[in-house]
């Protein structure tokens, strides 16, 4: 029987890769992370290869990746915020998959993110909450298209564990 994958998707700060991680654990899957892999294939990180290489090889590289994992089961795939924004990198991930889009308000997202603003190259900005909000409005249409999972003021394992209980049932369905 094949393992069905778990695609993590949303905007940066709403939890992906620590419920990814917690969910990899308790489900016994692999974990991986799109940007972590990407970062691995340029020896740069996420913000390095904006910068040197530009948006386009690094969406490019989120294609390659997307291609490469959605013939792959086991896994729990955390993505980069831009990736299922992209039709083709949904129909090679959704295969095998359930993908959620976790969910949170901008205001929280801010806090999460805010100590390590220099390393998101989206928000390099002079009002990164506003740019927040911008881009969330902006990516809505193609969060909406998944599960949405609300990350706002609940905890890591509160989230996972939601997310077991509605794999599981799946599973059994």
């Amino acid at each position: 029987m094949s393992k069905t994958n778990i695609i993590l998707t949303g905007f940066m700060g709403c939890g992906k890769t620590t419920v990814g991680r917690m969910l990899a654990k308790e489900l016994d899957y692999e974990f991986t992370d799109t940007d972590q892999l990407i970062e691995e294939c340029f020896k740069m990180t996420v913000q390095e290869i904006f910068a040197t290489k530009g948006e386009k090889t690094f969406r490019d590289m989120e294609s390659d990746i997307a291609r490469e994992l959605g013939g792959k089961e086991g896994l729990i795939v955390s993505t980069g915020g831009g990736m299922m924004l992209n039709a083709q990198n949904v129909a090679a991930l959704s295969g095998n998959s359930l993908v959620f889009c976790l969910v949170a308000t901008p205001e929280e997202i801010f806090n999460r993110i805010s100590s390590d603003n220099n390393n998101r190259p989206l928000l390099n900005t002079s009002n990164p909450l506003e740019r927040i909000s911008q881009l969330i409005k902006e990516r809505e249409q193609w969060y909406k298209r998944f599960t949405q999972i609300t990350t706002s003021g609940r905890t890591p394992q509160e989230i996972s564990q939601q997310l077991i209980t509605i794999f599981q049932s799946s599973q059994n369905g």
